[in-house]
């Protein structure tokens, strides 16, 4: 006797979010992932970069990039973050 199954993927997707600071967030409803922008199109732009950096893509950080973002001489645990991520 055969059988069928249904298969139950999650959710697919984007879910618009707008802030009350005027910024969209995108949400992809799959992974959970987000990224925001001051338009759709932006946020979408945006989470694309996210997405791809969360299944792997992109370049790896180096101390270089560290640097010049002024996270070199962050201790793990430090609880005041740096200016550009206030």
């Amino acid at each position: 006797m055969a059988s069928a199954t249904r298969d139950e993927s999650p959710e697919e997707g984007v879910e618009f979010i707008h802030e009350d600071d005027g910024k969209i967030t995108a949400r992809d409803l799959e992974t959970g992932v987000a990224s925001f922008g001051e338009t759709k199109t932006e946020a979408l732009r945006m989470l694309a970069e996210a997405l791809e950096l969360h299944e792997g893509g992109g370049e790896p950080v180096t101390d270089e990039d560290l640097e010049a973002w002024g996270l070199d001489d962050v201790e793990p645990g430090t609880k005041e973050l740096p200016e550009f991520m206030r």
